[in-house]
């Protein structure tokens, strides 16, 4: 039984990512908006009702893996050692290379600068990218303001994931125009953490000792 489970479960991710990998395929040769979810489907050997099954929207099909990426934020913070700056552990997690642009190899390249490109000529994906910022800004303030034990009417949890993720946007912004320039991922990554260090250290002039952890 457990088999079995198992297996349909292996299946289930295999399809998922046939359809995304397939989908991505589809949108660098053709543009987000260019490209229709029958027309996902057919690529994918799959229906229109499978495709949907797995990924709501079609924003879902370039986005899908940032709920990963909220549930690492939000551990990384919350896993911090008690005494710790909310700053710091932050920090930790924003400068660590992740996805497409870890990988130093040309096939890497060559897909990331395909959907950085998509991204920026996709008005739909970048007003999509601008809700999931700020629903992880709103989980992070959230977050903090749990551990503090603020009060209802304290807005400083929420100026502090602001400025936070503030960071994290501004990198974003940095790596797309490395990517899209040519540049390589060794470099873009090396002017990512000069850039991040920057950003945190100015932040640290008002949230240095901010949201210390509580044992």
């Amino acid at each position: 039984m457990a088999e079995a489970s198992g297996l349909r479960e292996r299946k289930k991710v295999r399809t998922r990512e046939l359809i995304a990998e397939t989908a991505r395929t589809l949108f660098a040769e053709h543009g987000f908006e260019g490209v229709t979810v029958a027309e996902i489907a057919r690529a994918a050997d799959v229906s229109q009702q499978t495709v949907f099954n797995y990924f709501p929207t079609k924003e879902d099909l370039v986005y899908w893996r940032l709920e990963a990426f909220e549930a690492e934020l939000l551990a990384a913070i919350r896993d911090r050692p008690a005494g710790e700056p909310v700053i710091a552990a932050f920090g930790r997690f924003v400068r660590r290379p992740r996805g497409l642009l870890a990988e130093g190899d040309a096939g890497a390249r060559d897909r990331l600068a395909g959907i950085t490109r998509m991204i920026a000529g996709s008005p739909a994906l970048l007003a999509r990218e601008g809700q999931t910022l700020a629903r992880y800004t709103a989980s992070l303030a959230a977050l903090i303001a749990e551990e503090q034990g603020a009060a209802p009417t304290d807005i400083a949890p929420m100026v502090a994931a602001n400025a936070l993720m503030g960071v994290h946007h501004a990198l974003v912004a940095q790596a797309r125009a490395g990517v899209v320039a040519g540049r390589p991922h060794a470099t873009v990554r090396q002017e990512l953490l000069a850039q991040a260090d920057r950003g945190l250290e100015l932040l640290e002039r008002g949230l240095g000792d901010y949201a210390p952890k509580r044992p």
